[in-house]
């Protein structure tokens, strides 16, 4: 099942995920063309550098996509070699659609028949939480993972999130369904499930002041914003708490902090990032 597999890796190389963000500019600052070609050697390279290095790499579909089939081959290309590699992979798709078109995306991205599948996605419950039934289902079968987003750090994201039905926020909702789903999955809470949530490492005490934890999901938590953003060990401790960092709940999410190193540089600025994050008390 995807939790024990994250948490084995967590265990063994610590809570760091590294996205794999090939932006214009460090395509630019790594000698490499903005293009498919220069995208898929960004990307492997990354993957052949941080191998052995963290727990999860984590691509993000949209800098693959823009050029088209050439760079949608080389997410695929990408994909496979961190299996090659050991790394586990949450490919940051935000998928979220209804009936037959979520199925669809499912089994794109969760089925280990298609060239795109990873360990695990990320999906957006706004058109309804049970709307992504088919991507929970196929998690499941495959054991794969599924990270929703729960409570994002962006300003636009509070107008929804933090909305207010029958006494609960949404993304406290959010909390609860995913908890429920670990617990059909799961049969007992000892284990950490395979469904878990997007929180942001920057928000600070939103979930608090909305009245619900977020380790309290029963999965893993995943926490784009450390690094460059600003989040670091203690903005980790406010946001979740010691009990969910020492846990190994919370797979912390940096692009730019360690991507700026270079290609180079990648592996030791990974490393040390990885022993910032790391609990010793």
């Amino acid at each position: 099942m995807f939790g024990t597999r994250l948490a084995a890796a967590m265990d063994e190389h610590g809570p760091l995920c590294v996205g794999i963000d090939p932006h214009e500019h460090l395509l630019a600052s790594w000698g490499l063309p903005a293009s498919a070609a220069g995208v898929r050697e960004f990307a492997l390279r990354t993957v052949s550098e941080l191998k052995g290095s963290v727990a999860a790499v984590k691509p993000q579909s949209a800098f693959f996509e823009q050029y088209g089939s050439a760079g949608v081959a080389a997410l695929e290309e990408t994909l496979a070699a961190a299996r090659d590699a050991g790394l586990l992979t949450v490919l940051d798709i935000k998928r979220g659609d209804i009936g037959s078109t979520m199925g669809a995306y499912a089994k794109a991205y969760l089925d280990p028949a298609s060239a795109l599948a990873a360990d695990s996605i990320t999906v957006s419950p706004y058109l309804g939480f049970g709307a992504l039934e088919p991507a929970f289902e196929l998690a499941a079968a495959h054991g794969k993972g599924v990270f929703v987003l729960a409570l994002t750090s962006n300003p636009e994201g509070a107008e929804v999130q933090h909305a207010v039905r029958d006494r609960e926020s949404v993304a406290g909702s959010i909390v609860s369904r995913v908890r429920q789903r670990n617990a059909q999955a799961l049969g007992t809470p000892d284990d950490l499930g395979p469904f878990g949530l997007v929180v942001g490492a920057t928000i600070s005490t939103a979930a608090r002041d909305l009245g619900f934890d977020p380790s309290d999901c029963g999965g893993p938590i995943l926490a784009p914003g450390v690094g460059a953003q600003g989040a670091g060990l203690t903005e980790l401790r406010a946001v979740f708490g010691s009990r969910a960092l020492e846990s190994g709940q919370v797979l912390a999410t940096a692009s730019r902090a360690v991507l700026g190193a270079g290609p180079d540089g990648l592996a030791e600025t990974a490393a040390a990032l990885n022993r910032a994050l790391t609990v010793t008390d």
